[in-house]
């Protein structure tokens, strides 16, 4: 090991409950729950440490082998605390809140060596900020993973395949159509056809705010994948504005049938597949 970590290996292993005392002191912690959670990230943390310096891992190299049961640590504690909403600023100072008591304690093993002094707290300075850093960029690939699953169930809440009639579906579609969700609403649609084997499936627009060239072609290709599956589809919730902007685009939807409210579509349906509903008088 080298000698600049000898300092900081003594100080793990004799001063464990002080430095964690002045740690969470330094991080202000006051709130109980709170105290006795940090508390117990704290030993964890100090302990991998210290096993990590007793096995000679280099603090310049966190990413060999010996850092690795540190580095999951640190990795469980930012995903624990992006699930919690906490921000990353919050999990970074915490760790880099270990930065005193360490320096304190350094301070008073080497007062009589001003030159192995300042060797040792720089290198654990630049350690605890790295270590710190790490956490930093887990707790981002955490929150996008949380985020990324969130739009996921988003969209199929927003999308959902309906069934309106016996061998008639729906599709009521709300916000912005894009690539991506095009193929989720296709993929469900024609699951859902298979699953039920209706024969006429209703696109609903009635929700989305634009329509434009894109959002035309996500919806001939919807089309014409259920039209593959051998049912049908009518397209429903064609406004004025919209009717307008299809004409001024150019956009052909030739052989596609529309109706200008979900029950005038279903309505249609319902006549196309042999159901007629009277009223009882």
């Amino acid at each position: 090991m080298r000698e600049e970590f000898e300092a900081l290996l003594a100080t793990v292993r004799e001063e464990e409950k002080d430095v964690v005392d002045a740690w969470l002191t330094e991080a202000r912690l006051t709130d109980t729950g709170a105290r006795r959670a940090a508390e117990t990230e704290a030993r964890d943390i100090l302990s991998q440490l210290r096993q990590a310096l007793e096995n000679g891992g280099d603090p310049s190299r966190l990413d060999t082998a010996a850092w690795a049961p540190l580095r999951e640590v640190l990795g469980d504690l930012s995903k624990t605390r992006a699930a919690k909403g906490q921000s990353a600023a919050d999990t970074s100072m915490f760790l880099l809140a270990l930065k005193k008591p360490l320096f304190s304690s350094l301070q008073r093993r080497l007062a009589a060596n001003p030159e192995a002094m300042a060797t040792s707290l720089w290198s654990l300075s630049t350690t605890v900020d790295k270590l710190a850093q790490h956490t930093v960029g887990i707790y981002q690939q955490a929150r996008e993973e949380i985020i990324r699953r969130q739009q996921e169930e988003l969209l199929e809440l927003s999308t959902p395949v309906v069934k309106l009639w016996d061998g008639v579906l729906a599709v009521p579609m709300i916000g912005v159509l894009d690539s991506s969700r095009t193929q989720m609403v296709m993929e469900a649609l024609l699951q859902k056809i298979v699953e039920t084997g209706s024969e006429l499936a209703i696109i609903d627009i009635t929700g989305v705010p634009t329509v434009d060239t894109l959002v035309a072609q996500h919806l001939l290709k919807t089309v014409t994948a259920i039209r593959l599956m051998g049912a049908d589809c009518i397209i429903s919730g064609i406004r004025p504005q919209i009717a307008q902007t299809i004409v001024h685009l150019g956009i052909d939807l030739q052989g596609v049938r529309t109706k200008a409210t979900l029950a005038d579509a279903l309505a249609l349906a319902l006549q196309q597949t042999g159901w007629r509903v009277s009223r009882d008088k």
